[in-house]
């Protein structure tokens, strides 16, 4: 069987992020609501406000802005740890709902170098799937016959976060720290997420100048 390949497309965000946010920042301080200077604030100054204001730890006025990532072909164990992250939206395939007639699930590089290994595991799942079709097919509910159903099993999630705290998810999840998967996925998003709003997420990533553990070897480091 082929690797499953992981998708990621962000579907929607807040119109004009960056725009958004510094004017919030702005309005803080202004003796004007926002939507009265909102039209003529140039990019320069949205800059200049978003720049001073994230370096001054006023993280708030980035809640304004959201972004809403489809993701595709990532597995229930990278779904198991995203959402631990809580101030955000989730909407997951239902495997109550949705019948896996068919073997989809992830292979990790590290099991795929090993031949003698990768066909172990792809053994594996095929007997998991042959167990989940014959129990599916003896009348058993499909949200009893997933139990059966491994870690590695694929999943399709919608993601919604506010910038603060995608900002808190690239600074943990891109970190070589992190597990592959979600990691891949994260600097993806991160990518995705700097085209759309390039000044919030100008510095956004794993803090490697403060790294909390300075022992680890670490690739993005020595670069």
């Amino acid at each position: 069987m082929e690797p499953v390949i992981m998708q990621v497309k962000l579907i929607t965000f807040t119109p004009d992020p960056d725009k958004v946010c510094a004017a919030a920042a702005l309005g803080c301080r202004s003796d004007q609501a926002a939507f009265e200077f909102f039209d003529s604030l140039q990019e320069k100054r949205v800059k200049g406000i978003l720049r001073d204001t994230v370096k001054k730890g006023h993280h708030s006025v980035i809640e304004h802005a959201s972004f809403t990532f489809s993701v595709a072909g990532v597995s229930r164990a990278l779904t198991h740890q995203l959402v631990r992250h809580r101030i955000a939206s989730y909407s997951q395939q239902s495997q109550r709902h949705v019948r896996l007639d068919e073997p989809t699930y992830v292979a990790p590089t590290s099991i795929r170098d090993k031949p003698n290994l990768q066909e172990k595991y792809s053994d594996f799942m095929v007997g998991a799937w042959d167990l989940y079709k014959e129990l599916v097919e003896n009348g058993i509910p499909e949200e009893d016959a997933r139990f059966v159903l491994p870690n590695a099993t694929t999943s399709n999630i919608v993601i919604t976060m506010n910038a603060r705290e995608l900002v808190h998810f690239f600074n943990l999840r891109c970190c070589m720290l992190a597990q592959w998967e979600i990691r891949e996925m994260g600097n993806r998003m991160l990518a995705l997420a700097k085209e759309a709003a390039p000044v919030i997420f100008e510095n956004a990533g794993p803090p490697c100048n403060a790294c909390p553990e300075p022992d680890f070897a670490c690739d993005l480091r020595r670069r």
